[in-house]
């Protein structure tokens, strides 16, 4: 009787214990995945050192969605210090804001209305930050294959070429090829992270760059000589894009002031009027006009948009 007692308390005591080892563990193993999805947040970018992140359970559970995986995709290529859940609670609360204001400067009825062009502003920001930060690059590119064609010159293989580049040139071009260099060091192909950075980053003038380097290095061949065509190349495509886009400067303030022409009209009509907005809303008939009409401001500015945009 009294072994089947000891016995019973020695499984109990041992049952407590890797219950508590358990529960440790598993908190452990909690603290070490937060701290590794805090290290992976910026997937893309260069983290601010010290910086501490905010929201970082929305962020978690954000990333496991797929709205979350779009959102970090396109932090990724813009270069923000920002992650999926930190940018998500901003553009919540900015519609948020957006709503209030309309609703009480306008008439309820422009709150949703407003909420939508915040939703479409926030991803328009995002957009805009991507294509300023390619910009960039391109910019950049022309220095990129001057350095690339010395150190390939000088007996460098293209790995060390990369990295070196990565270290000599200033941000985005040394960021993005500090990327190809990690992922060229932890095994990856030359094809495959070069093919990451023209996914990230796509322009015609990074394409024919990386297509010129995964040529070279597949079949060999006067790598530098044709990096030094490609540099002058690129150089008359920077003069030329500069000067069509100082050409079409006019045109993109015209797509951005007829908008903004359209809600002075409101608020102007407001301020004459008090109250007219809220009654020209109360009615189906009015609602549908106001639609329509920022319907078809939206038109407007797509196709101001789209006929300013030519390709170099």
């Amino acid at each position: 009787m009294n072994n089947i007692a000891l016995l019973t308390i020695g499984v109990t005591l041992l049952g407590g214990v890797l219950v508590v080892m358990g529960v440790h563990a598993y908190s452990s193993g909690q603290a070490q995945r937060a701290a590794l999805v805090d290290r992976l947040s910026m997937t893309g970018q260069l983290p601010a050192a010290g910086r501490e992140r905010r929201f970082r359970g929305v962020d978690r559970r954000l990333r496991r969605t797929a709205l979350g995986k779009r959102i970090e995709l396109k932090l990724a290529a813009t270069g923000l210090d920002l992650t999926p859940g930190e940018f998500f609670v901003y553009m919540v609360a900015g519609v948020a804001g957006l709503w209030l204001v309309a609703a009480s400067m306008l008439a309820s009825f422009f709150g949703p209305v407003a909420g939508l062009i915040g939703l479409w502003a926030a991803n328009a920001f995002l957009n805009w930050q991507r294509n300023k930060r390619i910009e960039k690059f391109i910019n950049q590119l022309p220095e990129l294959s001057r350095i690339l064609a010395n150190a390939t010159q000088a007996g460098l293989a293209l790995r060390t070429a990369i990295s070196m580049a990565a270290e000599e040139l200033e941000a985005p071009a040394g960021e993005e090829l500090s990327r190809v260099a990690d992922r060229l060091a932890v095994g990856h192909s030359i094809d495959d992270a070069l093919g990451e950075l023209a996914e990230r980053l796509p322009s015609r003038e990074l394409v024919v760059l990386v297509t010129t380097l995964v040529l070279s290095n597949r079949a060999g061949g006067a790598i530098v000589g044709s990096l030094r065509n490609l540099t002058v190349t690129l150089e008359e495509r920077k003069e030329t894009r500069r000067e069509v886009r100082t050409q079409l400067s006019q045109v993109t303030v015209t797509a951005y002031a007829i908008p903004v022409f359209g809600l002075g009209s409101l608020l102007l009509l407001d301020a004459i009027m008090p109250g007219a907005l809220d009654r020209m809303t109360g009615a189906l008939i009015g609602q549908a006009a106001v639609i329509i009409s920022i319907a078809l401001y939206a038109v407007g500015f797509a196709v101001i948009r789209r006929l300013s945009k030519i390709d170099v």
